[in-house]
């Protein structure tokens, strides 16, 4: 736009004609101030210029409140959060039409007089006088930059109506902070610092969040009829709020063009300039600015960080300086999301799980050896609208990161009595004879960690799979016979197999203590689908354990970041996980996954169906990735059993794990792995654990191992 002229240098007013603006606003106030008073006879001194004390006065500046930005694992952004919707952007980052359409409406001798409009100043202080009050306001930009600051800073209704205080004291104390203002920056930085601020109304604080809000453009990007309507809304921001309706938005229309015309009288734009743009609509697009975990394309996994951002005394002191951080600090965070995992999550689970049915599956990745959680997905949309089938807590993670109870993973954790088993120097093809039912022979055959006798002696433990018979540890657990697993949890001890679980990072997803009961080994503990993708990664990683971690590195908007790595210790001998790994694989092909099938890489995993069929759940791991899926009535798993429904479309009997979870699992790694080369186990040691030593097969039976 030619016609348009560009700011003065960035320089500062030298000492002496700051000096000299100082005294000539001081004098110019004081004869203001001895003016007639209303209604009175003869001249009253209302102050004088040592009086007004109009000396610098350094103003505290806290930092903006900037949204908090959420990124995955490749830089893109997945959610925000915000007090106050507002980006900093330098100046070099807003339009110059911009500024000068807020010089022109604001302070069009902003670049030519100091802390104080002298002329402003004086005209405006006589009329109010004349009026009986603050009728006028001759505030110069560097005065609304003061009471924009003192308003935010207030963190109080009684500050904020001190800092919007009608009187001269307020009116004073913001000329001495102004002069502090002038002396510290230069009339660049005070206009960005402005623009930076200032509230234009429909939620959006500052120009750069009032631009995406109002036109749907970045502030660098508003041409002359935008910049003139931005500029127009910074007077009166809330009564021409263009979202209350058409009434302020046709009062903001008419500030527009006010603008424009004192742009063109200023000569800043020329008259046909001013005319064209004044001839053209709002132009209002209302563009919605996500805020929170609901607006969020990967809510579950966003709700993960949240909690670890509100929780974690990392990220802050105490939750109130957490919660404070994030809604108000301006931090990007980077987080370990990978876009084609979660896809593929996404993908797997539509497929075979609607939205609408009554039953809820959830699924996450994690990685093995890092602990990095890759993906969270769910069968139903985050939310709180029944009508619209969604739910409003974490169906992926526990009660810490915004998860409920969870469903009981049921043989899943048949898993670690085996690992048990292995570390206590049992072999593959070692084994018991497991009859159709298990009664423990006394209360004192379990044990619980504190030595308590829990054995009950009342109870039968019967087969929902596999066949009675002698086993070994690979086809007890091939099978997944439950009386094979009573009596081996019998023989490695309750307390050494709580105590595997315990290393792999196994809790209950409502935050209670594992309850060590001598079902324990069936998978009674309510659990997520996080904690047991993060011990199944454990496995794959030969036994180091790494706790699930969603964030990798937070920025401040100071630039300043801090990273977060993986925080891993080894908890398993890698021979003994390497074994697991073995065993676990023939679960696909000699097992209960033999009719799904495997994925055409190296993998492993264990069904789990619970007693009843209360919930399913697979979980399983190739060396590059874990994951766990989890299926179940949220209304209540033991009171709405997974038997006589149609979900997915289809009708199911009876809900297994190899009959809806596994073959979730399997499509989504099938799909997360893609153009990933395969990696292959490590194999297991057969000089320490092929074959039998003590506990062999009878001679009819032919060895697994």
């Amino acid at each position: 736009m030619a016609a348009m002229s560009s700011s003065p240098p960035r320089t500062r007013l030298s000492s002496l004609a700051r000096l000299s603006v100082a005294a000539t606003a001081a004098g110019v106030v004081a004869a203001a101030l001895v003016l007639p008073a209303v209604g009175g006879s003869g001249a009253v001194v209302v102050a004088s210029a040592e009086a007004l004390n109009l000396r610098p006065q350094e103003l505290a500046e806290p930092p903006l409140a900037q949204k908090t930005t959420v990124y995955d694992a490749e830089g893109h952004q997945i959610a925000q959060f915000y007090a106050q919707d507002r980006k900093v952007v330098p100046l070099e980052r807003i339009a110059a039409v911009m500024k000068t359409a807020i010089v022109a409406i604001e302070d069009d001798r902003f670049y030519q007089h100091g802390a104080i409009d002298v002329e402003g100043t004086a005209r405006a202080l006589a009329k109010n006088l004349t009026s009986g009050g603050i009728s006028q306001g001759g505030s110069s930009i560097t005065q609304q930059y003061v009471k924009q600051v003192l308003l935010n800073a207030a963190d109080t209704d009684k500050g904020k109506n001190a800092a919007l205080d009608a009187s001269y004291a307020r009116k004073l104390k913001e000329l001495r902070y102004a002069m502090a203002v002038e002396q510290k920056y230069t009339k660049d930085e005070i206009l960005e610092k402005y623009l930076n601020i200032a509230y234009f109304g429909a939620g959006a604080n500052g120009v750069e969040a009032a631009a995406r809000r109002f036109f749907g453009v970045p502030a660098a990007r508003l041409n002359l009829a935008q910049a003139a309507t931005l500029a127009g809304a910074v007077q009166d921001p809330n009564a021409t709020a263009p979202d209350r309706g058409a009434p302020a938005r046709e009062l903001l229309l008419r500030r527009r063009n006010v603008v424009l015309d004192r742009m063109a009288q200023l000569g800043r734009i020329t008259r046909a300039q001013a005319e064209a743009a004044k001839a053209g609509k709002l132009g209002y697009q209302g563009v919605k600015q996500s805020n929170g975990c609901q607006d969020s394309r990967y809510p579950y996994f966003c709700e993960y960080v949240r909690h670890e951002l509100l929780s974690d005394p990392a990220f802050g002191r105490t939750r109130r300086l957490r919660e404070e951080a994030f809604s108000r600090g301006g931090l990007r965070v980077r987080t370990t999301l990978d876009p084609q995992a979660q896809r593929a999550a996404e993908a797997a689970i539509k497929k075979r799980v609607f939205a609408s049915d009554r039953v809820l599956a959830a699924e996450a990745l994690v990685e093995p050896g890092t602990g990095r959680i890759k993906a969270m997905a769910a069968s139903r949309p985050f939310g709180g609208s029944a009508r619209r089938d969604e739910i409003s807590y974490n169906a992926v993670a526990d009660r810490e990161h915004g998860g409920l109870i969870g469903f009981q993973p049921g043989s899943t954790f048949k898993t670690f009595t085996l690992i048990t088993a292995l570390k206590r120097g049992m072999r593959i093809d070692d084994g018991i004879t497991a009859g159709a039912g298990y009664t423990a022979p006394g209360y004192a055959t379990f044990t619980d960690c504190a030595g308590r006798n829990v054995g009950d002696p009342s109870w039968t433990v019967t087969n929902d799979e596999g066949s009675p018979g002698f086993k070994t540890l690979a086809t007890g657990t091939w099978g997944s016979v439950n009386t094979f697993f009573m009596a081996l949890q019998e023989r490695v001890g309750l307390c050494a197999t709580v105590q595997t679980a315990q290393s792999l990072g196994v809790k209950r997803a409502d935050g209670a203590r594992l309850r060590e009961v001598e079902t324990f080994t069936l998978g009674v503990n309510e659990s997520d689908p996080v904690t047991v993708a993060t011990a199944y990664a454990a496995i794959a990683a030969r036994g180091t354990y790494c706790p699930p971690m969603a964030i990798t590195s937070v920025t401040g908007p100071d630039g300043r970041s801090t990273a977060y790595g993986p925080r891993c210790e080894r908890v398993l001998d890698p021979q003994v996980a390497d074994a697991t790994a073995h065993i676990l694989s023939g679960v696909f092909t000699r097992g209960t996954m033999r009719g799904v099938g495997g994925i055409g890489r190296p993998a492993a995993g264990k069904t789990g169906t619970t007693d009843g069929y209360a919930s399913a759940w697979f979980a399983g791991f190739t060396p590059d990735l874990a994951g766990a899926v989890s299926v179940g009535d949220p209304r209540g798993s033991q009171r709405h059993k997974l038997t006589g429904l149609t979900i997915g479309g289809r009708s199911y009997g009876a809900v297994q794990g190899a009959s809806l979870p596994g073959p979730i699992w399997k499509d989504t790694m099938t799909s997360a792995l893609r153009g990933v080369a395969p990696a292959r186990f490590t194999p297991v040691n057969l000089a320490r654990f092929g074959g039998c030593e003590k506990d062999c097969a009878p001679a009819r039976h032919k060895p697994a191992g």
